[in-house]
């Protein structure tokens, strides 16, 4: 597991349906101050490289991010957070008061946007592209090595010669 901070100091149809949908302990005002039950933990739900503002339990001073290769959070002012998707997969995020007291534990689940995305598989080799309205190269986990290495690498070169950094 992978601490993230304490805050003591401060597409289809069904993908889009299921990525509107935020429940859980985290964000159920009712449930933020009470402790977990036993049983399912109810789910957070983002796609890879978009964010989700979710709300901590009251009193929460540390949140933990169970993988942090799958999704990270941001602690914000006002026991506000944000949760990133950051490679498909689940995990689970827990919530402890100053004294180390389990305040909630939700899972989170990131998935693909595919809304957008045109897949083409070529034998083995996959290539992903944003059509939005126009198609063009959009890299995704389990693209093909070379096209995700060669689409990335334009990308970061485009970004340096923005940022000056080149």
């Amino acid at each position: 597991m992978f601490i993230l901070r304490s805050l003591a100091g401060h597409r289809s149809r069904a993908c889009r349906t299921l990525a509107g949908l935020v429940l859980g302990s985290f964000v159920a005002a009712g449930l933020a101050q009470a402790a977990p039950q036993e049983g399912a933990l109810e789910s957070v739900v983002v796609l890879v490289d978009h964010a989700k503002v979710v709300r901590l339990p009251a009193k929460a001073q540390t949140v933990i991010v169970g993988n942090p290769a799958i999704a990270d959070v941001a602690v914000q002012r006002n026991g506000v957070m944000v949760v990133t998707g950051k490679s498909f997969g689940v995990t689970n995020l827990i919530a402890l008061d100053a004294g180390g007291t389990l305040l909630a534990e939700s899972l989170v689940r990131v998935g693909a946007a595919s809304d957008s995305v045109l897949t083409v598989q070529r034998g083995m080799e996959r290539q992903s592209y944003s059509c939005t309205p126009d198609c063009q190269p959009s890299v995704q986990l389990g693209d093909a090595q070379k096209f995700f290495g060669e689409a990335g690498a334009q990308i970061t070169s485009r970004n340096a010669l923005a940022t000056g950094s080149k």
